[in-house]
């Protein structure tokens, strides 16, 4: 166990959960710095709370510990106390394990999982003397890398990150290492490392490149400055129960978002919903065995004392063997009092069997997401579900004791009109009257209504569609707010501007990085926590730079634009997207790629992958 830094200890009874700066957690690994070839610092740009709840972190944490001569250690963005102290007095960004500067690190790598965090990113930088540029940083300095969902756009962070890793990072992250074991061991120049990484699939080293811009500021074209990849294909892990996943995980000393075992079921979707970028970015779907399955949660279970289960995916409920899934655990651990829990539920694929099942051990709040409010809207954006799917669905959780429901939904979708946002009311009004219908009364009954502000992503079908102004997302959730009356419902909305920045981030290209820096030194971090949005500082940053958020969040594209994302290659092509804009366009939806292969594009990025049974059309 490592003794706490004696510059922070003491001030850990002035701080806000002092539990999140001090490590030494139940299953953390320590290691002696100087017996290790790589230190590796994973950094997550948010609050201990949020970070400690992020699969990916607990994944890749073990993995690279697991090998002798590497040291992984954590780091979070302190909470505004604390840095406050770590300003005040001099203390450096540290890493929990160790409490050593990050700065001394060979790697800070970042996992990027929303666009809000990256003034945090910068001002975690800032706080450990890194460099914030990568072209700034000196030989001594650590390799800044980035992985996540958001890595599908890099440019707007192409400036600060020395490079960036695409796509399942359990492969690529281990020949990442061994390059750099390589290359230390070589002696050469800290560009002859960017050089050799950029050769490993799945890197995209954005210094290695120039981009060309058109004079109406779109993207003209990406110029790679030698033998580098246009573009850069994303990693893919073929056979989940052979890739790494840990036996053991940290358990927090202080309370976290998601306090439990998680457990990965699947990777991957094949509803096709238009809106969702996890949805295409993260095809094609793999799953791994109900043996394989219980093998982990019997490790987890016994090197943890959690008590819940839960199993993750983007939607677990089309798991091929869920109901056995879910049986054998239940069985396995109920002496033992060890329940299970879905994250969410796509309301078609719920079953009366299932809530049997799941509510043997303890009853857990139910999440849907029927995501519009008309059928004619839910066709649009290919949900594929039906009011009656919730209807059928409610009732059976109604029945069998449930009385607390969430329902979330998104406004400001492609082609929506008040008409469907009523139909959001309308929906929750049934749900009131179909558990009275079965009690009798309201008595117990909550139902919350939450809707987020629609915001076009890259690598989606509507990702040439504009995103609604703050003003008619306002009235809109205005309009809503005034439908909903009812005692039994409650309803919560996104933040407008956090949307109109996401949107912004999210579609930037290089020119976006200038106008994040200036915002970071205007004072703006924790963008994605209400009470800390300073939004002004964002529009100052903006202007001072020279860039028009507008020109990324307001306007349509056209199908001929290069996008600034179009450097990397996810794998879903342009001409399946296309197809599906167009058929939105029209209402028409589309068949799970379960039942008919789609020719999405995955294919030809990696053979062998899709669904083995589903037929070509």
């Amino acid at each position: 166990m490592k003794p706490m830094r004696n510059d922070v200890e003491k001030y850990l009874l002035s701080v806000e959960k002092p539990a999140r700066y001090i490590g030494n957690e139940i299953n953390s690994v320590h290691k002696d710095p100087s017996s290790v070839e790589v230190r590796f610092a994973f950094a997550f740009p948010d609050v201990y709370d949020i970070g400690m709840s992020h699969l990916g972190m607990k994944i890749l944490y073990h993995m690279l510990n697991d090998i002798d001569d590497v040291y992984c250690e954590r780091v979070f963005a302190p909470w505004v106390d604390m840095e406050a102290v770590m300003r005040r007095e001099g203390i450096p960004l540290f890493a929990l394990e160790s409490g050593d500067d990050i700065s001394a690190f060979d790697f800070v790598g970042f996992t990027l999982q929303y666009e809000l965090s990256y003034t945090n990113v910068i001002n975690m930088l800032d706080l450990a003397g890194i460099p914030i540029i990568s072209s700034e940083r000196q030989e001594k300095d650590p390799f800044v890398i980035a992985g996540g969902p958001c890595v599908y756009n890099p440019e707007p962070m192409a400036d600060v990150f020395d490079f960036f890793v695409i796509g399942e990072a359990e492969q690529s992250l281990l020949e990442i290492i061994q390059c750099y074991k390589e290359w230390k061991k070589a002696k050469k120049s800290r560009k002859a490392f960017l050089e050799s990484v950029s050769r490993i699939k799945g890197v995209y080293v954005p210094s290695l490149y120039d981009v060309i811009y058109n004079a109406d500021g779109t993207v003209d074209k990406f110029v790679p400055k030698g033998p580098y990849p246009v573009p850069v294909d994303k990693r893919i892990i073929k056979d989940l129960d052979r890739v790494y996943f840990p036996s053991k995980m940290i358990v927090p000393y202080t309370e976290v978002v998601h306090d439990r075992i998680m457990l990965e079921i699947f990777r991957g979707c094949t509803h096709g919903c238009r809106f969702c970028q996890a949805g295409m970015i993260y095809r094609p779907i793999r799953e791994r065995s109900v043996n394989k399955l219980i093998e982990l949660a019997d490790k987890l279970v016994a090197s943890t004392g959690y008590d819940d289960i839960s199993l993750v995916s983007l939607s677990s409920c089309d798991y091929t063997d869920i109901q056995l899934l879910i049986l054998k655990l239940i069985e396995r651990y109920k002496e033992k009092g060890v329940g299970v829990s879905l994250p969410s539920i796509r309301i078609d694929a719920f079953s009366v069997g299932l809530l049997e099942q799941i509510e043997k051990v303890r009853k857990t709040g139910l999440t849907f997401a029927p995501e519009a409010g008309t059928q004619r809207l839910r066709d649009v954006i290919n949900k594929g579900v039906t009011e009656q799917n919730l209807m059928d669905s409610a009732r059976a959780a109604f029945e069998h004791g449930w009385s607390t429901i969430k329902l979330y939904f998104m406004i400001g979708l492609p082609t929506e009109t008040y008409e469907d946002i009523k139909g959001i009311a309308d929906l929750a009004y049934k749900l009131v009257d179909l558990y009275k219908d079965i009690k009798g009364s309201k008595k117990g009954l909550k139902i919350t209504v939450s809707t987020s502000s629609f915001v076009p992503k890259p690598f989606t079908p509507f990702q040439w569609e504009p995103q609604d102004t703050m003003e008619q997302l306002k009235d809109k959730q205005d309009y809503l707010k005034s439908l909903l009356k009812d005692r039994a419902i409650s309803y919560s909305w996104h933040d407008n501007r956090m949307s109109f920045l996401e949107a912004v981030i999210s579609r930037g290209d290089r020119k976006v990085c200038k106008a994040i820096i200036r915002a970071w030194k205007n004072g703006c971090k924790f963008d994605g926590w209400n009470e800390f949005l300073n939004f002004d500082g964002w529009l100052k940053a903006f202007e001072a730079e020279g860039v028009d958020p507008g020109f990324y969040a307001y306007r349509r594209r056209t199908y001929e634009e290069l996008f600034p994302w179009d450097i990397i290659n996810p794998g879903v092509n342009k001409d399946y997207l296309i197809r599906e804009h167009k058929k939105a366009q029209k209402g028409i939806t589309t068949v799970d790629c379960r039942m008919y292969c789609l020719n999405c594009g995955i294919k030809k990025l990696e053979e062998g992958l899709c669904v083995e049974n589903a037929l070509e059309i």
